[in-house]
């Protein structure tokens, strides 16, 4: 039985006379998506792990409203960003973490437009940082000592905000034997989810995207594909089941969660 960890909603805090130093995002991934939700345990036990006092918006959260704009209706997504800032700004919140690179993209860069103002980071650039504080480290003979590890940049962490560091430090920590997709960094290549493409069916062609991206992956020999978005972790999934291939896709926050048996 796991432990049961409670998580604070905004509103509780509030309510106690208390403010968190850091809301976390969950996402509509992160809340609705089976998968995902089991990311946002791990984020959630990283947290709470290493004592930082956070809350969530619960159901107060609604969709940033990435999808809408880039299926190209800006009237739907600024609707969306009003109402996530006159929550947000109700609560004073300065500071967010979220778990998808699409929140952390819209909040960080979209928000500001419509009057939105906050620190926003990506869950891979908090665990960076508490590594670099000592406050996680991987327990002696974890899982991950000396496998075949390679890591999906994110479109929306990497090209658009060029986080690349962040998620790689957290791999560099685990004596693992890291190994570089071909097309990485600035040269990553797109899962085939982004530009709210994960909603509608593929277009006419000879082959998926998600298809190309595990084949760079294979290629690797790796026996983890490390990913960092929620919409990732779908397509490079869905790419494994079809390649038949045994290559576990982990986010870095479970691996993390992982390694510090939490």
């Amino acid at each position: 039985m796991e432990n049961q960890i409670h998580i604070p909603t905004i509103a509780e805090l509030v309510a106690k006379g208390e403010s968190p130093d850091i809301l976390f995002w969950v996402g509509c991934a992160g809340s609705f998506d089976e998968r995902a939700q089991r990311i946002t345990r791990d984020i959630c036990k990283i947290l709470h792990h290493v004592g930082i006092k956070y809350a969530i918006l619960g159901t107060e959260e609604s969709c940033t409203g990435d999808p809408a704009k880039r299926a190209g209706n800006e009237f739907l997504f600024q609707m969306q960003a009003m109402m996530n800032i006159q929550v947000l700004d109700g609560y004073e919140i300065k500071k967010i973490v979220t778990a998808c690179p699409h929140c952390f993209n819209t909040l960080k860069n979209e928000y500001p437009d419509l009057g939105g103002h906050y620190e926003v980071i990506h869950h891979t650039q908090l665990i960076q940082s508490l590594i670099e504080q000592g406050k996680l480290k991987p327990a002696d003979g974890h899982d991950f000592k000396g496998k075949r590890i390679t890591y999906h940049d994110p479109c929306y962490l990497g090209r658009a905000n060029e986080v690349y560091e962040a998620p790689r430090k957290a791999l560099e920590v685990l004596d693992a034997d890291l190994v570089e997709l071909k097309r990485c960094r600035s040269n990553g290549l797109c899962c085939g989810a982004g530009g709210a493409q994960m909603f509608k069916e593929p277009e006419a062609g000879n082959k998926d995207v998600n298809i190309e991206r595990i084949e760079d992956v294979i290629e690797t020999n790796a026996t983890v594909v490390a990913a960092a978005c929620p919409f990732c972790m779908t397509m490079l999934q869905d790419g494994v089941k079809i390649k038949e291939k045994e290559i576990q896709v982990l986010d870095i926050a479970e691996i993390t969660a992982r390694v510090n048996n939490l």
